[in-house]
């Protein structure tokens, strides 16, 4: 069961709320990883909005799509079939995704100091043409989810017994980006799926639930858990990069997304700190029973290492096709 976490209280100023809440975040991720946030104050319309705009989009020819293929920055169109994530621990994954997506990173200004050092997942965004809605769309819903993402950060740090501020400093220039997917109806071999059995790579991964099931979040029993849709809900869980950073203590939860029975879509935002941020585990989850259990690695080389690992080049890694 994907526990549910209220946070009306919580945004409504209450510090009650905020305390209580925290010690659920922090059950929730040393034990599951997963939950789902309601009056979590990110309104329905953008999320809609975004979710049209991809309809529109994937419904374009192939050859306009291609148009905005995935560059060496990573951001644009993945075709289907693109992706295979050999980094799971929890599966071997032999089979390519049955998925399409477009990835769009945090819209900036064309002068931006990271976007003029060409760092990787920052941009420029590719915009396909004859769709003139789609771009304030797309950014649209991703300022509103980043919204939920900043507010999130407080109970995050009270969950590992950190400052309520903590976080800040590392989110001056975030390098959060959408995961925009269309998971179609088509029948699978075996071992394949709509994304294969794998963690998320960054810090937390925020997404609207779809009201097509497909979604499935592996227990700590070894079970496959559906993700059962909550009326506006947004779940939420912890990607591998946090996992580093606690030193292990909140969990990177495997999921995977089986065939759908009809046309699914997904907008997954990773919430991510800025590219320099360097995983070096919390005082708070050190202790002579549990040491330093990983190397210290920075948000964007660990990025480049997930995305290379398991993206061939058609879908934004370096791996051959």
């Amino acid at each position: 069961m994907i526990p549910t976490l209220d946070l009306g209280d919580y945004l409504a100023g209450s510090i009650t709320a905020r305390n209580a809440l925290a010690a659920k975040l922090r059950d929730i991720q040393e034990n599951i990883g997963f939950y789902t946030v309601v009056n979590h104050g990110v309104p329905q319309s953008p999320i809609d909005q975004g979710y049209q705009a991809l309809r529109q989009f994937f419904s374009l020819p192939l050859n306009e799509k291609l148009e905005v293929k995935i560059d060496q920055n990573s951001v644009g169109y993945v075709p289907i079939r693109s992706t295979v994530y050999v980094t799971s621990k929890f599966n071997k994954n032999t089979q390519k995704d049955l998925n399409e997506t477009i990835t769009i990173a945090r819209e900036r200004a064309t002068n931006d100091p990271d976007i003029r050092n060409g760092l990787r997942f920052v941009g420029p965004n590719q915009w396909p043409k004859g769709l003139p809605v789609f771009r304030d769309a797309m950014i649209g819903y991703q300022e509103a989810l980043a919204k939920l993402g900043y507010a999130m950060l407080p109970l995050y740090a009270l969950a590992l017994d950190l400052p309520a501020n903590y976080f800040d400093p590392f989110f001056t220039r975030p390098t959060w980006w959408t995961r925009n997917t269309y998971y179609p109806a088509v029948e699978s071999n075996d071992n394949q799926f709509g994304i294969s059995p794998h963690s998320d790579h960054g810090f937390i991964t925020l997404l609207p639930m779809s009201n097509v099931s497909g979604l499935e979040i592996l227990s700590q029993k070894g079970d496959w858990i559906p993700a059962v849709p909550v009326e506006n809900g947004i779940i939420i869980n912890t990607g591998e990069f946090l996992n580093r950073w606690s030193n292990g203590r909140f969990l990177a939860t495997p999921h995977r997304v089986i065939p759908p029975v009809e046309d699914r879509y997904s907008m997954a935002m990773f919430f991510n700190p800025n590219p320099d941020t360097l995983a070096v585990p919390f005082e708070s989850c050190l202790s002579s029973k549990n040491p330093a259990r990983f190397e210290p690695i920075t948000m964007i080389d660990y990025m480049c290492w997930y995305i290379d690992s398991n993206y061939k080049k058609e879908a934004g890694g370096i791996q051959g096709s």
